[in-house]
Protein backbone atom coordinates (compact mmCIF):
# COMPACT_ATOMS: atom_id res chain seq x y z
CA UNK A 1 0.00 0.00 0.00
CA UNK A 2 1.37 3.40 -0.98
CA UNK A 3 1.94 5.84 1.88
CA UNK A 4 2.48 9.57 1.95
CA UNK A 5 6.06 9.13 3.15
CA UNK A 6 9.02 6.75 2.77
CA UNK A 7 8.24 4.07 5.40
CA UNK A 8 11.10 1.68 4.59
CA UNK A 9 13.51 2.70 7.35
CA UNK A 10 10.78 2.89 9.98
CA UNK A 11 9.57 -0.62 9.16
CA UNK A 12 13.08 -2.09 9.14
CA UNK A 13 14.06 -0.33 12.35
CA UNK A 14 10.83 -1.06 14.21
CA UNK A 15 10.47 -4.69 13.19
CA UNK A 16 14.12 -5.63 13.74
CA UNK A 17 15.21 -3.42 16.62
CA UNK A 18 12.20 -2.86 18.87
CA UNK A 19 12.99 -6.00 20.87
CA UNK A 20 13.12 -6.83 24.57
CA UNK A 21 16.78 -7.83 24.26
CA UNK A 22 17.71 -4.44 22.81
CA UNK A 23 15.96 -2.82 25.76
CA UNK A 24 17.98 -4.93 28.18
CA UNK A 25 21.22 -4.14 26.34
CA UNK A 26 20.49 -0.40 26.59
CA UNK A 27 20.46 -0.86 30.35
CA UNK A 28 23.75 -2.76 30.25
CA UNK A 29 25.26 0.30 28.58
CA UNK A 30 23.45 2.90 30.67
CA UNK A 31 23.53 1.23 34.09
CA UNK A 32 26.39 -1.24 33.76
CA UNK A 33 27.54 -0.99 37.39
CA UNK A 34 24.04 -0.68 38.89
CA UNK A 35 22.46 -3.62 40.78
CA UNK A 36 20.26 -5.73 38.51
CA UNK A 37 19.79 -8.95 40.51
CA UNK A 38 20.06 -9.80 44.20
CA UNK A 39 19.84 -13.30 45.67
CA UNK A 40 19.38 -13.10 49.47
CA UNK A 41 19.64 -16.87 49.93
CA UNK A 42 23.25 -16.97 48.72
CA UNK A 43 24.06 -13.32 49.54
CA UNK A 44 25.13 -12.64 45.95
CA UNK A 45 24.31 -9.83 43.57
CA UNK A 46 24.90 -9.01 39.91
CA UNK A 47 25.20 -5.63 38.22
CA UNK A 48 23.70 -5.18 34.77
CA UNK A 49 27.16 -5.77 33.33
CA UNK A 50 27.52 -8.97 35.42
CA UNK A 51 24.05 -10.20 34.48
CA UNK A 52 24.79 -9.71 30.80
CA UNK A 53 28.08 -11.61 31.16
CA UNK A 54 26.28 -14.57 32.78
CA UNK A 55 23.61 -14.57 30.06
CA UNK A 56 26.38 -14.53 27.45
CA UNK A 57 28.16 -17.50 29.03
CA UNK A 58 24.93 -19.47 28.86
CA UNK A 59 24.25 -18.34 25.29
CA UNK A 60 27.69 -19.54 24.14
CA UNK A 61 27.22 -22.87 25.94
CA UNK A 62 23.82 -23.38 24.34
CA UNK A 63 25.20 -22.55 20.90
CA UNK A 64 27.98 -25.10 21.43
CA UNK A 65 25.21 -27.60 22.18
CA UNK A 66 23.57 -26.95 18.83
CA UNK A 67 20.92 -24.48 19.99
CA UNK A 68 20.10 -21.89 17.34
CA UNK A 69 17.24 -20.00 15.75
CA UNK A 70 13.81 -21.19 17.01
CA UNK A 71 15.26 -24.01 19.12
CA UNK A 72 13.71 -24.53 22.55
CA UNK A 73 15.49 -24.39 25.90
CA UNK A 74 13.27 -25.63 28.74
CA UNK A 75 13.59 -24.07 32.19
CA UNK A 76 12.26 -26.05 35.16
CA UNK A 77 13.60 -23.60 37.72
CA UNK A 78 12.58 -22.01 40.99
CA UNK A 79 13.18 -18.29 41.52
CA UNK A 80 16.96 -18.50 41.33
CA UNK A 81 19.78 -16.68 39.48
CA UNK A 82 19.85 -19.29 36.72
CA UNK A 83 16.20 -18.54 35.95
CA UNK A 84 17.24 -14.98 35.14
CA UNK A 85 20.28 -16.05 33.10
CA UNK A 86 18.10 -18.43 31.07
CA UNK A 87 15.41 -15.77 30.58
CA UNK A 88 17.98 -13.70 28.68
CA UNK A 89 20.61 -16.06 27.27
CA UNK A 90 18.62 -18.05 24.66
CA UNK A 91 17.37 -14.83 23.00
CA UNK A 92 20.93 -13.88 22.15
CA UNK A 93 21.21 -16.84 19.77
CA UNK A 94 17.61 -16.86 18.51
CA UNK A 95 16.38 -19.53 20.92
CA UNK A 96 13.06 -19.82 22.76
CA UNK A 97 12.96 -20.16 26.54
CA UNK A 98 10.17 -22.53 27.58
CA UNK A 99 9.16 -21.74 31.18
CA UNK A 100 7.85 -24.96 32.72
CA UNK A 101 6.13 -25.30 36.07
CA UNK A 102 8.53 -26.94 38.55
CA UNK A 103 5.47 -28.17 40.47
CA UNK A 104 4.42 -30.56 37.71
CA UNK A 105 4.41 -34.30 38.20
CA UNK A 106 6.99 -36.35 36.32
CA UNK A 107 4.33 -37.64 33.92
CA UNK A 108 3.06 -34.17 33.11
CA UNK A 109 6.59 -32.86 32.52
CA UNK A 110 7.39 -35.82 30.26
CA UNK A 111 4.40 -34.93 28.08
CA UNK A 112 5.60 -31.32 27.98
CA UNK A 113 9.08 -32.46 26.92
CA UNK A 114 7.63 -34.57 24.09
CA UNK A 115 5.39 -31.70 22.98
CA UNK A 116 8.02 -28.91 22.97
CA UNK A 117 11.14 -30.99 22.21
CA UNK A 118 13.72 -28.81 24.00
CA UNK A 119 17.33 -29.21 22.92
CA UNK A 120 18.44 -28.41 26.48
CA UNK A 121 16.65 -28.64 29.84
CA UNK A 122 17.86 -26.56 32.79
CA UNK A 123 16.31 -27.50 36.12
CA UNK A 124 16.57 -26.78 39.84
CA UNK A 125 18.31 -29.28 42.09
CA UNK A 126 15.36 -29.36 44.48
CA UNK A 127 13.12 -30.93 41.81
CA UNK A 128 15.77 -33.32 40.47
CA UNK A 129 13.85 -36.50 41.33
CA UNK A 130 10.81 -35.35 39.36
CA UNK A 131 12.90 -34.15 36.39
CA UNK A 132 15.00 -37.34 36.24
CA UNK A 133 11.80 -39.43 36.12
CA UNK A 134 10.29 -37.14 33.48
CA UNK A 135 13.35 -37.25 31.22
CA UNK A 136 13.48 -41.05 31.51
CA UNK A 137 9.76 -41.33 30.71
CA UNK A 138 9.84 -38.94 27.72
CA UNK A 139 10.27 -40.35 24.23
CA UNK A 140 12.11 -37.21 23.10
CA UNK A 141 15.65 -36.88 24.47
CA UNK A 142 17.36 -33.48 24.78
CA UNK A 143 21.03 -32.93 23.94
CA UNK A 144 21.82 -31.86 27.52
CA UNK A 145 20.06 -31.89 30.88
CA UNK A 146 21.57 -29.31 33.25
CA UNK A 147 21.11 -29.16 37.03
CA UNK A 148 21.27 -25.67 38.56
CA UNK A 149 20.93 -23.79 41.86
CA UNK A 150 22.33 -24.80 45.25
CA UNK A 151 24.55 -27.63 44.05
CA UNK A 152 26.77 -27.93 47.12
CA UNK A 153 26.74 -31.49 48.45
CA UNK A 154 24.32 -32.52 45.69
CA UNK A 155 24.80 -35.65 43.60
CA UNK A 156 24.47 -34.87 39.88
CA UNK A 157 22.32 -37.58 38.23
CA UNK A 158 24.03 -39.81 35.72
CA UNK A 159 24.05 -38.25 32.27
CA UNK A 160 23.24 -34.76 33.60
CA UNK A 161 25.66 -31.86 34.03
CA UNK A 162 26.07 -29.19 36.69
CA UNK A 163 25.26 -25.66 35.52
CA UNK A 164 28.65 -24.26 36.46
CA UNK A 165 30.35 -27.01 34.47
CA UNK A 166 28.02 -26.41 31.54
CA UNK A 167 29.01 -22.74 31.20
CA UNK A 168 32.63 -23.15 32.36
CA UNK A 169 35.18 -21.52 30.07
CA UNK A 170 32.55 -19.84 27.90
CA UNK A 171 33.17 -16.21 26.83
CA UNK A 172 31.47 -13.35 28.64
CA UNK A 173 31.21 -11.18 25.53
CA UNK A 174 28.04 -10.93 23.45
CA UNK A 175 27.71 -13.80 20.97
CA UNK A 176 27.70 -12.85 17.32
CA UNK A 177 24.11 -12.75 16.09
CA UNK A 178 23.80 -15.08 13.09
CA UNK A 179 20.13 -14.32 12.48
CA UNK A 180 18.03 -11.23 11.80
CA UNK A 181 15.74 -10.61 14.79
CA UNK A 182 12.10 -9.72 14.23
CA UNK A 183 9.47 -8.48 16.64
CA UNK A 184 7.19 -11.38 15.66
CA UNK A 185 9.80 -14.01 16.56
CA UNK A 186 8.76 -16.31 19.40
CA UNK A 187 11.14 -15.73 22.32
CA UNK A 188 9.24 -17.11 25.34
CA UNK A 189 6.93 -20.10 25.60
CA UNK A 190 4.84 -20.34 28.75
CA UNK A 191 2.61 -23.13 30.00
CA UNK A 192 -0.94 -23.00 31.26
CA UNK A 193 -3.24 -25.70 32.57
CA UNK A 194 -5.54 -27.64 30.28
CA UNK A 195 -8.30 -30.18 30.63
CA UNK A 196 -5.78 -32.96 29.94
CA UNK A 197 -2.48 -33.81 31.62
CA UNK A 198 -0.58 -31.89 28.93
CA UNK A 199 -0.26 -28.20 29.83
CA UNK A 200 -1.03 -25.85 26.93
CA UNK A 201 2.07 -24.12 25.53
CA UNK A 202 1.64 -20.37 25.06
CA UNK A 203 4.03 -18.66 22.61
CA UNK A 204 5.00 -15.03 23.25
CA UNK A 205 6.76 -13.00 20.60
CA UNK A 206 9.26 -10.19 21.07
CA UNK A 207 6.75 -7.37 20.75
CA UNK A 208 4.54 -9.14 23.33
CA UNK A 209 7.50 -8.98 25.71
CA UNK A 210 8.18 -5.29 25.04
CA UNK A 211 4.56 -4.23 25.38
CA UNK A 212 4.04 -6.39 28.48
CA UNK A 213 7.02 -4.61 30.03
CA UNK A 214 5.57 -1.24 29.02
CA UNK A 215 2.22 -2.21 30.52
CA UNK A 216 3.73 -2.93 33.93
CA UNK A 217 5.99 0.11 33.75
CA UNK A 218 3.12 2.53 33.10
CA UNK A 219 0.61 0.96 35.49
CA UNK A 220 2.88 0.89 38.56
CA UNK A 221 4.61 3.23 37.39
CA UNK A 222 8.09 1.62 37.39
CA UNK A 223 11.48 3.25 36.80
CA UNK A 224 15.20 2.46 36.95
CA UNK A 225 15.43 3.48 40.63
CA UNK A 226 12.95 0.84 41.76
CA UNK A 227 13.63 -2.46 43.53
CA UNK A 228 11.11 -5.22 42.78
CA UNK A 229 10.32 -8.59 44.32
CA UNK A 230 7.71 -11.12 43.25
CA UNK A 231 6.48 -13.55 45.90
CA UNK A 232 5.09 -15.94 43.27
CA UNK A 233 7.00 -18.33 40.97
CA UNK A 234 8.63 -16.51 38.07
CA UNK A 235 7.60 -19.17 35.54
CA UNK A 236 4.07 -17.72 35.76
CA UNK A 237 3.07 -14.82 33.49
CA UNK A 238 2.27 -12.88 36.64
CA UNK A 239 5.66 -13.88 38.03
CA UNK A 240 8.02 -12.94 35.22
CA UNK A 241 5.88 -10.14 33.78
CA UNK A 242 4.69 -8.35 36.92
CA UNK A 243 7.60 -7.10 38.98
CA UNK A 244 9.70 -9.96 37.59
CA UNK A 245 12.31 -10.41 34.89
CA UNK A 246 10.37 -8.87 31.99
CA UNK A 247 9.62 -5.29 33.15
CA UNK A 248 12.36 -5.03 35.76
CA UNK A 249 15.29 -5.75 33.45
CA UNK A 250 13.66 -3.81 30.61
CA UNK A 251 13.37 -0.59 32.62
CA UNK A 252 16.71 -0.92 34.44
CA UNK A 253 15.38 -1.61 37.95
CA UNK A 254 16.68 -4.22 40.43
CA UNK A 255 15.11 -7.63 41.08
CA UNK A 256 15.30 -9.37 44.47
CA UNK A 257 14.74 -13.14 44.30
CA UNK A 258 12.32 -14.89 46.66
CA UNK A 259 12.47 -18.65 46.17
CA UNK A 260 9.57 -19.61 48.40
CA UNK A 261 7.14 -17.35 50.20
CA UNK A 262 7.51 -16.63 53.90
CA UNK A 263 5.69 -13.59 55.31
CA UNK A 264 8.30 -12.68 57.94
CA UNK A 265 11.17 -13.15 55.48
CA UNK A 266 9.32 -11.01 52.94
CA UNK A 267 8.96 -8.14 55.41
CA UNK A 268 12.62 -8.51 56.37
CA UNK A 269 13.64 -8.26 52.69
CA UNK A 270 11.38 -5.23 52.22
CA UNK A 271 13.23 -3.45 55.00
CA UNK A 272 16.76 -4.69 54.18
CA UNK A 273 16.75 -4.13 50.42
CA UNK A 274 14.46 -1.11 50.26
CA UNK A 275 11.97 -2.89 48.01
CA UNK A 276 9.64 -0.43 46.31
CA UNK A 277 7.23 -2.82 44.52
CA UNK A 278 6.08 -6.18 45.84
CA UNK A 279 3.93 -8.62 43.88
CA UNK A 280 1.84 -11.51 45.22
CA UNK A 281 -1.63 -12.88 45.82
CA UNK A 282 -4.29 -11.43 48.14
CA UNK A 283 -3.73 -14.45 50.41
CA UNK A 284 -0.06 -13.50 50.85
CA UNK A 285 -1.10 -9.94 51.77
CA UNK A 286 -3.24 -11.35 54.57
CA UNK A 287 -0.21 -13.15 56.03
CA UNK A 288 2.00 -10.07 55.65
CA UNK A 289 -0.57 -7.90 57.44
CA UNK A 290 -0.80 -10.36 60.32
CA UNK A 291 2.98 -10.26 60.93
CA UNK A 292 3.22 -6.51 60.39
CA UNK A 293 0.55 -5.88 63.03
CA UNK A 294 2.45 -7.96 65.62
CA UNK A 295 6.07 -6.99 64.84
CA UNK A 296 6.21 -3.95 62.55
CA UNK A 297 8.95 -3.62 59.92
CA UNK A 298 10.01 -0.40 58.20
CA UNK A 299 7.96 -0.28 55.01
CA UNK A 300 8.59 3.39 54.26
CA UNK A 301 10.21 2.68 50.88
CA UNK A 302 7.35 0.51 49.65
CA UNK A 303 5.63 2.39 46.81
CA UNK A 304 3.13 -0.28 45.84
CA UNK A 305 1.75 -3.77 46.43
CA UNK A 306 0.61 -5.53 43.24
CA UNK A 307 -1.79 -8.45 43.58
CA UNK A 308 -3.21 -10.91 41.06
CA UNK A 309 -4.97 -14.24 40.95
CA UNK A 310 -8.03 -13.32 43.01
CA UNK A 311 -10.18 -10.28 43.82
CA UNK A 312 -9.55 -8.22 46.93
CA UNK A 313 -12.32 -8.35 49.51
CA UNK A 314 -13.36 -4.88 50.64
CA UNK A 315 -12.79 -5.39 54.38
CA UNK A 316 -9.41 -7.03 53.80
CA UNK A 317 -8.44 -4.28 51.38
CA UNK A 318 -9.13 -1.56 53.96
CA UNK A 319 -6.89 -3.41 56.41
CA UNK A 320 -4.05 -3.81 53.90
CA UNK A 321 -4.25 -0.13 52.97
CA UNK A 322 -3.85 0.80 56.62
CA UNK A 323 -1.29 -1.78 57.73
CA UNK A 324 0.90 -2.25 54.63
CA UNK A 325 0.65 0.59 52.10
CA UNK A 326 -1.95 3.03 50.74
CA UNK A 327 -0.90 2.06 47.21
CA UNK A 328 -2.38 -1.31 46.24
CA UNK A 329 -2.86 -2.42 42.64
CA UNK A 330 -4.87 -5.49 41.61
CA UNK A 331 -4.64 -7.01 38.13
CA UNK A 332 -6.84 -9.56 36.36
CA UNK A 333 -5.90 -11.56 33.27
CA UNK A 334 -4.54 -14.87 32.01
CA UNK A 335 -1.28 -16.59 31.11
CA UNK A 336 -2.12 -15.96 27.47
CA UNK A 337 -2.83 -12.23 27.84
CA UNK A 338 -1.01 -11.01 31.00
CA UNK A 339 -3.26 -8.65 33.00
CA UNK A 340 -6.06 -6.87 31.16
CA UNK A 341 -8.11 -5.07 33.78
CA UNK A 342 -6.74 -3.19 36.72
CA UNK A 343 -7.64 -1.62 40.03
CA UNK A 344 -5.48 1.42 40.72
CA UNK A 345 -4.91 2.91 44.17
CA UNK A 346 -7.63 5.52 43.49
CA UNK A 347 -10.13 2.67 42.88
CA UNK A 348 -9.65 1.23 46.36
CA UNK A 349 -11.31 0.38 48.63
CA UNK A 350 -14.52 1.43 46.81
CA UNK A 351 -14.15 -1.03 43.95
CA UNK A 352 -12.59 -3.88 45.95
CA UNK A 353 -14.27 -7.15 45.00
CA UNK A 354 -14.27 -6.23 41.32
CA UNK A 355 -11.38 -6.80 38.92
CA UNK A 356 -11.52 -3.17 37.85
CA UNK A 357 -11.68 -1.54 34.45
CA UNK A 358 -9.72 -2.31 31.30
CA UNK A 359 -5.99 -1.63 31.13
CA UNK A 360 -4.93 1.28 28.95
CA UNK A 361 -4.25 -0.68 25.75
CA UNK A 362 -6.78 -3.48 26.38
CA UNK A 363 -10.51 -3.97 26.42
CA UNK A 364 -12.42 -6.31 28.69
CA UNK A 365 -16.08 -7.03 27.93
CA UNK A 366 -18.90 -9.19 29.27
CA UNK A 367 -20.87 -10.94 26.53
CA UNK A 368 -23.88 -13.22 26.48
CA UNK A 369 -23.51 -16.97 26.95
CA UNK A 370 -24.93 -19.50 24.51
CA UNK A 371 -24.92 -23.29 24.75
CA UNK A 372 -24.05 -23.93 21.11
CA UNK A 373 -21.73 -21.08 20.11
CA UNK A 374 -19.61 -18.14 21.17
CA UNK A 375 -21.29 -14.79 21.50
CA UNK A 376 -20.11 -12.17 19.04
CA UNK A 377 -17.70 -9.67 20.66
CA UNK A 378 -20.37 -6.95 20.50
CA UNK A 379 -23.19 -9.14 21.87
CA UNK A 380 -22.92 -7.56 25.31
CA UNK A 381 -24.89 -8.11 28.51
CA UNK A 382 -26.45 -5.13 30.23
CA UNK A 383 -24.15 -2.94 32.34
CA UNK A 384 -26.47 -3.35 35.33
CA UNK A 385 -24.01 -5.00 37.75
CA UNK A 386 -26.28 -8.02 37.75
CA UNK A 387 -26.64 -9.77 34.37
CA UNK A 388 -24.05 -12.56 34.10
CA UNK A 389 -22.08 -13.25 30.93
CA UNK A 390 -18.68 -14.51 29.77
CA UNK A 391 -15.66 -12.25 30.19
CA UNK A 392 -13.68 -11.74 26.98
CA UNK A 393 -10.41 -9.90 26.43
CA UNK A 394 -8.87 -7.97 23.55
CA UNK A 395 -5.19 -7.23 24.05
CA UNK A 396 -3.49 -6.58 20.70
CA UNK A 397 -0.02 -6.13 22.17
CA UNK A 398 0.45 -8.81 24.83
CA UNK A 399 -0.67 -12.07 23.23
CA UNK A 400 -0.10 -14.07 20.05
CA UNK A 401 -3.68 -15.43 20.21
CA UNK A 402 -2.28 -18.92 19.77
CA UNK A 403 -1.07 -22.14 21.37
CA UNK A 404 1.94 -24.05 20.16
CA UNK A 405 0.81 -27.02 18.07
CA UNK A 406 -2.69 -27.04 19.53
CA UNK A 407 -5.28 -25.81 16.97
CA UNK A 408 -8.23 -27.32 18.86
CA UNK A 409 -7.58 -25.18 21.94
CA UNK A 410 -6.97 -22.13 19.74
CA UNK A 411 -10.41 -22.53 18.22
CA UNK A 412 -12.00 -22.82 21.67
CA UNK A 413 -10.33 -19.76 23.16
CA UNK A 414 -9.77 -17.19 20.38
CA UNK A 415 -12.28 -15.50 18.10
CA UNK A 416 -12.09 -12.29 16.04
CA UNK A 417 -9.19 -10.84 18.03
CA UNK A 418 -10.66 -11.71 21.44
CA UNK A 419 -9.83 -14.33 24.03
CA UNK A 420 -12.88 -16.03 25.54
CA UNK A 421 -11.72 -16.66 29.10
CA UNK A 422 -14.39 -19.03 30.36
CA UNK A 423 -14.80 -16.75 33.38
CA UNK A 424 -18.34 -15.62 34.16
CA UNK A 425 -19.11 -12.20 35.56
CA UNK A 426 -21.07 -8.97 35.31
CA UNK A 427 -20.23 -5.28 34.95
CA UNK A 428 -21.52 -1.85 35.92
CA UNK A 429 -22.11 1.42 34.08
CA UNK A 430 -18.41 2.31 34.49
CA UNK A 431 -17.48 -1.02 32.82
CA UNK A 432 -15.91 -2.35 36.03
CA UNK A 433 -16.11 -6.14 35.96
CA UNK A 434 -16.84 -8.60 38.76
CA UNK A 435 -15.95 -12.29 38.33
CA UNK A 436 -18.40 -14.75 39.87
CA UNK A 437 -17.66 -18.17 38.41
CA UNK A 438 -16.44 -20.35 35.55
CA UNK A 439 -18.09 -21.94 32.54
CA UNK A 440 -15.81 -24.96 32.64
CA UNK A 441 -15.60 -25.74 36.39
CA UNK A 442 -11.91 -24.82 36.57
CA UNK A 443 -10.48 -24.62 40.10
CA UNK A 444 -7.92 -21.96 41.05
CA UNK A 445 -5.65 -23.11 43.90
CA UNK A 446 -2.72 -20.88 44.94
CA UNK A 447 -2.93 -19.16 41.53
CA UNK A 448 -2.66 -22.52 39.72
CA UNK A 449 -5.46 -23.52 37.35
CA UNK A 450 -6.81 -27.04 37.89
CA UNK A 451 -9.34 -28.85 35.72
CA UNK A 452 -11.51 -31.46 37.51
CA UNK A 453 -11.61 -33.85 34.54
CA UNK A 454 -7.89 -34.60 34.75
CA UNK A 455 -8.11 -35.54 38.45
CA UNK A 456 -11.27 -37.58 37.84
CA UNK A 457 -9.46 -39.58 35.16
CA UNK A 458 -6.72 -40.40 37.67
CA UNK A 459 -9.16 -41.40 40.43
CA UNK A 460 -11.14 -43.58 38.04
CA UNK A 461 -8.00 -45.60 37.28
CA UNK A 462 -8.12 -47.00 40.84
CA UNK A 463 -9.33 -50.58 40.72
CA UNK A 464 -11.80 -49.99 43.55
CA UNK A 465 -13.34 -46.81 42.08
CA UNK A 466 -16.51 -46.86 39.98
CA UNK A 467 -16.76 -43.11 39.33
CA UNK A 468 -15.66 -39.79 40.77
CA UNK A 469 -16.39 -36.08 40.67
CA UNK A 470 -13.94 -33.34 41.60
CA UNK A 471 -14.87 -29.87 42.78
CA UNK A 472 -13.55 -27.35 45.31
CA UNK A 473 -14.22 -25.58 48.58
CA UNK A 474 -12.95 -22.16 49.66
CA UNK A 475 -9.64 -21.98 51.51
CA UNK A 476 -8.24 -18.88 53.27
CA UNK A 477 -4.65 -19.50 52.22
CA UNK A 478 -4.97 -21.12 48.78
CA UNK A 479 -8.22 -19.55 47.59
CA UNK A 480 -9.68 -22.95 46.72
CA UNK A 481 -8.68 -26.54 47.43
CA UNK A 482 -9.65 -29.72 45.62
CA UNK A 483 -12.42 -32.00 46.90
CA UNK A 484 -12.95 -35.52 45.52
CA UNK A 485 -16.26 -37.38 45.70
CA UNK A 486 -15.80 -41.07 44.91
CA UNK A 487 -18.30 -43.84 44.17
CA UNK A 488 -16.70 -47.18 45.14
CA UNK A 489 -16.68 -50.23 42.93
CA UNK A 490 -15.47 -52.23 45.95
CA UNK A 491 -17.05 -51.38 49.31
CA UNK A 492 -13.70 -51.94 51.05
CA UNK A 493 -12.31 -48.75 49.46
CA UNK A 494 -10.85 -46.34 52.04
CA UNK A 495 -9.84 -42.71 51.86
CA UNK A 496 -6.33 -43.74 52.95
CA UNK A 497 -6.07 -45.86 49.79
CA UNK A 498 -7.20 -42.94 47.65
CA UNK A 499 -4.67 -40.59 49.25
CA UNK A 500 -1.83 -43.04 48.66
CA UNK A 501 -2.94 -43.63 45.07
CA UNK A 502 -3.04 -39.91 44.26
CA UNK A 503 0.28 -39.24 46.01
CA UNK A 504 2.01 -41.91 43.93
CA UNK A 505 0.38 -41.21 40.57
CA UNK A 506 2.87 -39.84 37.99
CA UNK A 507 0.25 -37.66 36.27
CA UNK A 508 -0.92 -35.75 39.35
CA UNK A 509 1.03 -32.73 40.54
CA UNK A 510 1.14 -32.09 44.27
CA UNK A 511 -1.06 -28.99 44.00
CA UNK A 512 -3.72 -30.97 42.10
CA UNK A 513 -4.10 -33.69 44.71
CA UNK A 514 -7.40 -33.58 46.61
CA UNK A 515 -7.24 -32.10 50.10
CA UNK A 516 -10.70 -33.41 51.05
CA UNK A 517 -12.47 -36.67 50.19
CA UNK A 518 -15.90 -38.22 50.61
CA UNK A 519 -17.02 -41.68 49.54
CA UNK A 520 -20.64 -41.54 48.28
CA UNK A 521 -23.24 -43.84 46.73
CA UNK A 522 -23.92 -41.72 43.63
CA UNK A 523 -23.06 -38.51 41.78
CA UNK A 524 -25.38 -35.91 40.21
CA UNK A 525 -25.73 -36.16 36.40
CA UNK A 526 -27.93 -34.51 33.81
CA UNK A 527 -30.43 -36.53 31.80
CA UNK A 528 -27.80 -36.91 29.09
CA UNK A 529 -25.21 -38.21 31.56
CA UNK A 530 -23.11 -35.05 31.98
CA UNK A 531 -21.67 -34.51 35.45
CA UNK A 532 -23.24 -31.60 37.31
CA UNK A 533 -20.17 -30.08 38.91
CA UNK A 534 -22.01 -26.95 39.98
CA UNK A 535 -24.38 -29.05 42.11
CA UNK A 536 -21.51 -30.86 43.80
CA UNK A 537 -19.66 -27.59 44.40
CA UNK A 538 -22.56 -26.31 46.47
CA UNK A 539 -22.80 -29.69 48.20
CA UNK A 540 -19.09 -29.61 49.04
CA UNK A 541 -19.38 -26.35 50.98
CA UNK A 542 -22.31 -27.77 52.95
CA UNK A 543 -20.44 -31.04 53.58
CA UNK A 544 -17.38 -29.17 54.81
CA UNK A 545 -19.47 -27.18 57.28
CA UNK A 546 -21.16 -30.38 58.46
CA UNK A 547 -17.85 -32.20 58.93
CA UNK A 548 -18.61 -34.84 56.28
CA UNK A 549 -15.43 -34.30 54.26
CA UNK A 550 -12.34 -36.18 55.35
CA UNK A 551 -8.90 -34.62 55.18
CA UNK A 552 -5.92 -35.88 53.30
Amino acid sequence: MARTYNDRMFIETFEREYTWLNGFMRNVRRYGSKDALLDPLTDRKWSYRDLNAEANRLAHALRADGVGKNDVVMSVLVNCPEFCFSYIGPRKIGGIINLANFKLSSGELSLLINHNQPKVIIYAAEVSEMVVEAVNMAEYKPASVVMADNLENVQIPEGHIAYDDYVAGQPEDDPEMDFVPHIYDEVVRMCTSGTSALPKSVPLNDINEVLSAHDAIMHYPLNCKDVCMNMTPLFHRGGSHSGGTCPTFFVGAALVLMRSFSPRTTLHYLEKYGITFLTGSPASLEMLARIQEKTPFDLSKLKGLVTMGAPLEKAACRRFLEVLTPNILNGYGTTETFWNSFLRPYDLPDYAGTVGGSCIDDEVRVVKVYDDRKAEPDDLVATDNETVGEIIISTPGKTTYSYYNNPEEEEKKYYKGWMYTGDLGYWDENLYVTVNGRKDDMIVCSAENIYPTQIEEVLNEHEKVSDSMVTSVPDKVRGQVVVAYVVPKDESLTIEELVHFCNEHPMLSTYKRPRWYRIVDSLPHTATGKKMHYVMKQQASEDLAAGLLKRK
